[in-house]
């Protein structure tokens, strides 16, 4: 991380400088090396839910050994691991492995077994969304993998945005992308996939509050089908 201390009000001006200038569909390539321009490589961290590695594959083909966030909840697959440790092999990034404050078994002690199925909301906040702002604390700017074909919710998502919740400049270079475009460079690229992917699992997170996705359904709908969620909270 960088010691580069950036004032809010210069990270905004660069996120208002990205904005205009970017637009609203400038290519991935036109985004990274916008940042690259504009931040030293220790103040940008990347966030990657080795759902795949095209974010990470493209940013480190401008800012080769870039900080790779990866949030290890302790409730992934087995593929989503495999594909972090692919990851850390084959490209030329740093994995930084973001924990919660306590283990599985420390919150099932705490706040009784399975806190996923009975609060989504509080296992997401304590396994993801506070972990993560920690990991931030001291980056100038971040990578994510957001697209805007993935969720409703997500439909305008900018290539660059202040993000308030953070208090950094945050970049969605694969804004514009379509799923079968991320697949598509993966391919060409031989960049590690994760292998539920194939298997009808478009969007991957935590194993207990994943399912496969019906042909038709919202990429999303798998993630904890049943309850009225669709974001864990770090995108919105």
């Amino acid at each position: 991380m960088s010691t580069v201390q950036r004032s809010e009000a210069e990270l905004r001006r660069i996120a208002a400088l990205g904005a205009e200038e970017l637009g609203w569909d400038a290519t991935a390539e036109q985004v990274i090396k916008f940042a690259a321009t504009h931040f030293e490589l220790r103040e940008i961290a990347v966030a990657c839910s080795m759902a795949d590695a095209v974010l990470p594959h493209l940013v480190s083909e401008t800012i080769p050994e870039v900080d790779v966030l990866f949030l290890e909840t302790g409730y992934h697959f087995a593929e989503t691991i495999a594909t972090r440790n692919e990851v850390a092999r084959a490209l030329p990034v740093r994995i930084i492995d973001v924990l919660p404050e306590l283990t599985v078994a420390e919150q099932d002690a705490k706040f009784g077994k399975e806190l996923f199925a009975r609060d989504a909301a509080s296992c997401c906040q304590m396994r993801k969304m506070d972990p993560l702002k920690n990991a931030l604390n001291g980056y100038g700017a971040w990578f994510t993998g957001v697209r805007r074909d993935e969720a409703p919710t997500r439909v305008n998502t900018p290539l660059v945005a202040f993000d308030e919740a953070h208090g950094l400049v945050k970049f969605n270079p694969l804004a514009a992308w379509t799923f079968e475009e991320l697949i598509g460079y993966a391919t060409e690229h031989s960049v590690p996939v994760n292998m539920l992917l194939a298997h009808g699992y478009p969007s991957i997170g935590c194993q207990p509050c994943t399912r496969p996705v019906a042909e038709g359904e919202d990429p999303r709908a798998g993630r904890w089908a049943g309850l009225a969620k669709t974001e864990c909270g770090i995108h919105i």
